[in-house]
């Protein structure tokens, strides 16, 4: 029998980056109350960017998250060359490809073992995994920092990254750089087999189901979309990046200091799941054969199976990110297109006045940097527009529709899986607290 009566308060979820709250209340049994509420204060890196060199852009708003930092950076970088009008090469695309597959490498790998994985096993935190599963733990950790080392080698270091600016890189990597890249990445490989097969028994995900519209970018050139490209949904929108505004349509509620957003529907989702709706004929073929195997289908409208579609991408990012470094070996990179920032006026990057817009493939979905620039090449205005805004009023239509669902469960039950449903978007909190609530009284 379903309960007439509940009331639950989660404050600051755990296993989540940043703080939110969950609050739910049940009267008669009709849901009366149901919200994500948004808690921390706003970040203001538009703010700050307002005045600054567009070629200052990049290393101002990788510090947005020290998660998805080189996302941002690749964001940033995207935005910029849009504005100045620079093309980047192929090796320089090459390159950021790479360094966008380790990015979602390493995040993925931390939210599915140890954000997802005590949910999956019935443990409260990934440190009581250390007790009987010691080699599991290790392989996770190992991961993690395999991405890192990786990031390390290819742009000084994965948090804040260094060497990747607007036009290409400072420094390339050298043939060794190369050799090593591919070592670590050969290791990945072994440990990421064993880790599918490890993770595979566990994948059992609550039966819910809320269709939605799923939003991502997508492209014409059969590549699984990641750094380039239109946006897209299920719903069969498609538009050009410029025309982000007319996607995120982004609003105001009382309760959150992120903004939410909506399309075709009333919200939309954004992420992993999303890019495998939409994309997912372009995997790599490997990435297939692990989606068909724990079941994940197109279109899978079940929001919890996000961290079943994070772990396929893993196996797509990492074959080919193995397959990019072997291209880079066989074709010698050309080091005169290291950029040495000032040595002389002939390697200066053009300034001019304009406006661009960046959009890339976050772990946690798709991602929007937009700034206009004077003459001078400094930055007039700028918006950022973060995956988890554009997920946080789907969420709460998700539970809107769980909550009354599993009304007959005990408390405890209930709490834990509006919790899950949360967590399985990977919510980057801190990164999408962007709007601030002023009452002025006169």
């Amino acid at each position: 029998m379903k309960k007439k009566d509940l009331k639950i308060r989660v404050e600051y979820l755990t296993r989540v980056e940043g703080h939110g709250n969950i609050v739910i209340d049940v009267a008669q049994g009709k849901l009366e109350t149901c919200r994500l509420e948004i808690v921390e204060s706003p970040r203001f890196f538009e703010g700050m960017l307002r005045g600054r060199s567009i070629f200052e852009a990049q290393h101002i708003t990788s510090r947005i998250c020290g998660i998805c930092a080189c996302g941002h950076s690749l964001a940033s970088i995207q935005a910029a060359e849009d504005a100045l009008g620079i093309v980047p090469t192929k090796q320089t695309i090459l390159l950021r490809k790479l360094l966008l597959h380790l990015e979602l490498l390493d995040s993925h790998l931390l939210h599915i073992y140890l954000l997802v994985a005590p949910d999956l096993l019935g443990v409260k935190s990934f440190v009581p995994l250390l007790e009987g599963n010691e080699d599991v733990v290790r392989r996770a950790l190992r991961m993690k920092k395999t991405c890192n080392d990786l990031c390390d080698i290819l742009v000084g270091r994965h948090v804040h990254p260094i060497s990747a600016i607007v036009g290409g890189f400072t420094k390339l990597p050298r043939p060794k750089d190369l050799d090593a890249m591919l070592d670590l990445l050969a290791g990945l490989r072994d440990d990421m087999e064993e880790a599918t097969i490890a993770l595979k028994p566990y994948f059992t995900f609550p039966a819910f189901e809320r269709d939605t519209e799923y939003v991502g970018l997508v492209s014409d050139d059969g590549e699984y979309p990641l750094l380039t490209g239109d946006v897209g949904s299920t719903d069969g929108v498609r538009m050009t990046k410029k025309e982000y505004r007319n996607v995120t349509n982004e609003f105001v509620v009382p309760h959150s200091s992120a903004k939410h957003s909506k399309l075709s529907r009333e919200s939309y989702a954004v992420g992993a799941l999303a890019r495998f709706n939409l994309n997912a004929d372009k995997l790599h073929v490997r990435a297939q054969h692990v989606a068909a195997e724990i079941g994940l289908v197109p279109k899978c409208i079940n929001p919890y199976m996000n961290t079943a579609a994070q772990l396929v991408e893993c196996v797509h990012c990492l074959e080919d990110a193995i397959a990019i470094v072997e291209t880079l070996k066989a074709n010698p990179l050309n080091y005169d297109e290291e950029i040495v920032v000032g040595l002389n006026e002939q390697r200066k990057i053009p300034v001019r006045a304009g406006s661009g817009v960046g959009a890339v493939e976050v772990p946690r979905g798709i991602l929007f940097h937009h700034y206009e620039i004077d003459d001078n090449g400094i930055i007039t205005d700028a918006n950022c527009v973060i995956p988890t805004n554009q997920n946080t009023g789907n969420i709460e239509y998700d539970l809107m529709k769980l909550v009354p669902e599993i009304l007959d469960r005990k408390d405890d039950e209930i709490v834990l899986a509006v919790e899950m449903l949360v967590r399985a978007y990977d919510p980057c909190i801190s990164c999408s607290a962007h709007c601030l609530k002023v009452d002025i009284k006169r």
